[in-house]
């Protein structure tokens, strides 16, 4: 069997894909006209109702007011890059994320103009829902996203929307390890597929059942540590963190992130960069 394989810049054994989704502030609530409240809940406290969980809705503004500034001053003390998956209306709500990410020269990537579910979208709608979300980013960031991350669920019409719209790579694929172009969606106009790993997301200290923050920890650095060994084998790859303010930016767990930059900024050859620049590198040593 063919193992995966790509070469990164400089030799580098593994590519690093630190990914920061900021989701706080567009959640679904019925004080922004949705039928019910936000059903990720780190309680798992979900009721189909049109009422408001405040609760749930101070979880979430936690990750803007106490989280956010300990993953910038984690990023910044480490100096390593992030993408940052925006969903638009989150950076409207609290620009001081957007100029944040701007100071920082990171890459915004967009995660639609709200986190919301697109996949009961007709084209109409979803196309709309894309362009509104690059405009409001174009304007809060100052940088036009170039890649898209959609609320898991998204429709057929999808790719090839983010194609006829612009879009240079796409994350809803979980399907490997290392980039791949779609050359089918539409012909002659192929798009990169950078896949995204949930395995390691922080997201597993939120449902159940849920990794504590050491749990989490040691499931990273040995997925890191495995990726590192393929990649002095002859077979780099990359590896995705996904991490969300309101989760690992509480106290209790931003050590763990710490410690992963801490362990990885340390290892040689390890190239820690954004979506863009892997979707860009891709497409020089395998062109379309």
């Amino acid at each position: 069997m063919q193992e995966e394989r790509i070469e990164w810049p400089n030799g580098a054994k593994l590519a690093l894909s630190i990914v920061v989704n900021v989701e706080e502030g567009s959640e679904m609530t019925v004080a922004r006209g949705d039928k019910g409240m936000e059903p990720v809940d780190e309680l798992g406290i979900h009721l189909k109702l049109p009422i408001r969980n405040y609760g749930n809705e101070s979880n979430y503004l936690y990750g803007i007011k106490a989280g956010a500034p300990r993953i910038v001053k984690l990023l910044r003390n480490y100096g390593v890059k992030a993408s940052w998956t925006v969903a638009a209306l989150s950076l409207e709500n609290h620009p001081e994320i957007a100029k944040a990410i701007a100071e920082l020269g990171h890459e915004p990537v967009s995660h639609g103009w709200r986190w919301i579910h697109q996949f009961k979208m007709n084209e109409a709608d979803e196309r709309e829902f894309i362009r509104k979300a690059v405009a409001s980013i174009q304007k809060t960031v100052g940088v036009r996203p170039m890649g898209w991350l959609s609320r898991y669920l998204h429709t057929d019409n999808t790719r090839r929307l983010l194609i006829e719209e612009g879009f240079s790579y796409h994350m809803d694929d979980y399907s490997g390890d290392v980039p791949f172009w779609d050359r089918t969606t539409v012909p002659g106009k192929p798009i990169a597929i950078v896949p995204y790993q949930l395995d390691t997301n922080d997201m597993k200290m939120w449902i159940d059942p849920a990794m504590s923050p050491t749990q989490w920890l040691d499931y990273a650095r040995q997925c890191f540590d495995q990726l590192y060994r393929e990649g002095e084998a002859g077979f780099p790859k990359m590896m995705s963190l996904g991490l969300h303010l309101r989760i690992i930016g509480r106290p209790g767990r931003i050590w763990a992130l710490e410690e992963f930059l801490k362990y990885a900024t340390a290892k040689r050859d390890v190239w820690i960069t954004t979506r863009q620049e892997i979707a860009q590198h891709f497409a020089k040593v395998s062109p379309p």
